[in-house]
């Protein structure tokens, strides 16, 4: 029996607010150990193709192509209507055009990088770096247009910056589907028996954090790029809902939409497994 599960979590508020009780040993760790690193979802990405991780945070970018060596755990995903990445531009009213323009995107195998290339293929060239990075390098002209998530929905506005397109909301206007952007994944060398604790562990982190909401945030700010608490409740609001309780079957076909779309950009080899759900 593996009893000390190597878990890696993402700093975004949605996150630190689901993982506030376990992070805090405040709900019963079914006999388990956890070695929990917090990190930028990119790197959270990296690291599990390097196999670092038992249970991870991932992009379903990501876990797209982990298929062969992880499972998606029902409870920890971020799913949602009204939850996608913008994409913003650094001049009011600018327009895709061609590859002397440069966009950024917050790492390679995030869902946003993902949704870009399927609704932009071919407009711009790509830069990947960390998310926090974007708004600034925006601002500073250093870069056409950039494609925003987390903290930064919700301030854009602030710093002078254009919108070109919800990629969201154009997600759901094609798909009718809630938009997946991340979940927890568990490797597949995990004994079921340990994967089903660490899942009702993560579950009754969440309820946990549901039952107090405002308990959870000094676990927020420590780790939040957005200190300002309507900002991260915000976030918690948007990201935090049934289906990260429970994928459910519209997740699921939400998953199974993604796992299409990625099959005819070329992204996933048609031979390749869908993603599967441990419940």
């Amino acid at each position: 029996m593996i009893n000390t599960i190597r878990l890696g979590i993402s700093t975004c508020p949605n996150d630190t607010f689901t993982f506030h009780a376990l992070l805090n040993r405040l709900v019963d760790w079914r006999g388990l150990e956890f070695d929990v690193e917090l990190l930028d979802i990119q790197q959270l990405n990296t690291l599990l193709f390097s196999g670092d991780f038992d249970v991870a945070k991932a992009s379903f970018h990501a876990a797209l192509l982990l298929t062969d060596s992880t499972v998606v755990l029902s409870s920890g995903s971020a799913l949602g209507f009204g939850v996608g990445p913008l994409l913003l531009s650094a001049e009011p009213d600018a327009v895709l055009r061609d590859s002397d323009q440069l966009t950024l995107c917050p790492g390679e195998h995030t869902t946003a990088a993902l949704l870009f290339r399927l609704f932009h293929a071919r407009t711009t060239r790509i830069q990947h770096v960390v998310f926090s990075a974007i708004m600034p390098m925006l601002q500073h002209r250093q870069a056409d247009f950039g494609v925003c998530i987390h903290e930064g929905r919700f301030t854009w506005q602030d710093e002078g910056l254009g919108l070109v397109e919800d990629l969201g909301t154009r997600w759901e206007q094609e798909t009718k589907c809630p938009l997946p952007l991340g979940g927890i994944v568990a490797s597949r060398s995990l004994p079921d028996e340990t994967t089903a604790k660490v899942l009702a562990v993560i579950h009754d982190s969440l309820q946990f954090a549901l039952a107090d909401r405002n308990a959870a945030l000094p676990t927020m700010r420590k780790y939040a790029q957005e200190f300002d608490d309507d900002v991260l409740m915000k976030h918690v609001d948007l990201y935090v809902n049934d289906w990260t309780l429970d994928l459910g079957d519209s997740g699921r076909a939400a998953l199974h939409e993604l796992s299409d779309r990625a099959i005819s950009i070329g992204l996933v080899d048609n031979a390749a497994k869908r993603l599967e759900i441990f419940r």
